[in-house]
């Protein structure tokens, strides 16, 4: 299957927060909620050896999505076509079982609907040969989409240009999590892997 995903280069990410507008714009999000949040690290250091940068959150399409595995009616699925974890808001029921399982919080649950929401790497977007609305609206350019398993793909050309210790990711519980990020040591230190468990709500 399609292992689409996103890479996003924190080296180029200037913290303009238009992934965020992007993404509740084409989504109609709710207030308060957010598919796409981004958090600073930083500043961190004494000068003039200070070093921030800003990091995007967003659902990390795991391969072994524990989301999937705990929705009761089927709600939190996979598209066939491409690939992505997506939510059927019609047959959500609104228990939070998927809010528990997912390891890194990304997900919203919206009261006046009942339902939850997510990152869905804007699906509708990609059915129809359309990148993510975020991808477009980043100023910095830091953000590549693409299937991992192409190696013509943007995003596995934005991989392929840095080194190994340049690329991270969330920790991995055995849910396999796709989403990417390249940090440089030359720009900051990449963040512990524990961290959207202890601070991801006191980042900023």
């Amino acid at each position: 299957m399609t292992r689409n995903a996103m890479v996003v280069d924190l080296n180029r990410c200037i913290g303009c927060y238009g992934c965020e507008v992007a993404c509740k714009q084409e989504h109609d999000v709710a207030l308060g909620e957010y598919w796409c949040k981004v958090y600073t690290d930083g500043p961190q250091g004494t000068h003039p050896h200070i070093t921030q940068y800003w990091l995007p959150t967003l659902c990390q399409q795991c391969e072994n999505a524990p989301c999937i595995e705990v929705c009761p009616t089927g709600a939190s699925q996979r598209d066939p076509v491409t690939g992505v974890v997506i939510i059927d808001r019609e047959t959500c029921i609104g228990c939070k079982s998927c809010l528990t399982a997912c390891p890194y919080g990304v997900r919203s649950y919206n009261a006046s609907t009942n339902t939850v929401g997510k990152c869905t790497l804007c699906n509708d977007r990609l059915r129809n040969d359309k990148l993510p609305a975020c991808v477009l609206a980043c100023s910095g350019q830091a953000r590549f989409f693409g299937d991992l398993d192409d190696p013509e793909s943007a995003a596995s050309k934005a991989l392929a240009a840095h080194d190994e210790a340049d690329i991270h990711q969330f920790a991995d519980s055995g849910n396999a999590p796709l989403t990417r990020y390249i940090l440089s040591e030359k720009y900051a230190e990449w963040i512990s892997d524990d961290w959207y468990g202890l601070d991801m709500y006191t980042l900023e």
